[in-house]
């Protein structure tokens, strides 16, 4: 049975109160098996042996019922979130200044095109992802990419703590 990590956007930041209590009874209503939470931005690993477009709706469904709207979710594999930390292209950029923006398909043609704003940050695609690595911190970038609208984002630092996390599960 795979263990998954579900990244919920906008979540705890731009009005959307959750608390994590509640997505873990989602999780559990769900019947995801060792579910648990990390940290307050949105972030829920279990088990399931369900397929991850399953473990998708499922939270949707349960999102949009208790905040009466919807929430986007992300859902990887611990493999997957594995690989999006081995193919970091910017390995020089610390991990808390590097996030990974995660999109439910693949980057879509001429993704990095439309962004706009860009200083000293330095974007790149990947499989289902968009690389961003900010040199000089996210809190001053103006930086905006519209193809990273409907995705959600995680520095490296947290997504490395969720690969270990799920590994052990």
């Amino acid at each position: 049975m795979p263990a998954y990590i579900a990244l919920l956007r906008a979540v705890n930041v731009g009005g959307t109160q959750l608390p994590m209590d509640a997505l873990l009874a989602m999780c559990r209503s769900a019947g995801f098996e060792q579910a648990r939470t990390y940290v307050a931005s949105g972030n829920a690993l279990f088990r399931s042996r369900l397929r991850a477009q399953q473990v998708r709706h499922a939270l949707e469904a349960r999102l949009a019922e208790f905040l009466c709207k919807p929430v986007g979710v992300h859902v990887r594999t611990a493999a997957e979130l594995a690989t999006v930390l081995a193919e970091n292209p910017f390995t020089g950029t610390p991990p808390g200044r590097t996030v990974t923006v995660f999109l439910h398909g693949p980057p879509p043609a001429g993704a990095l095109e439309g962004a706009h704003g860009l200083g000293a940050e330095q974007l790149a695609l990947g499989r289902r992802e968009i690389y961003v690595a900010y040199p000089d911190g996210i809190g001053a970038s103006k930086l905006v990419i519209p193809a990273a609208r409907t995705g959600t984002a995680r520095n490296l630092n947290t997504i490395s703590r969720l690969v270990a996390l799920a590994t052990a599960l």
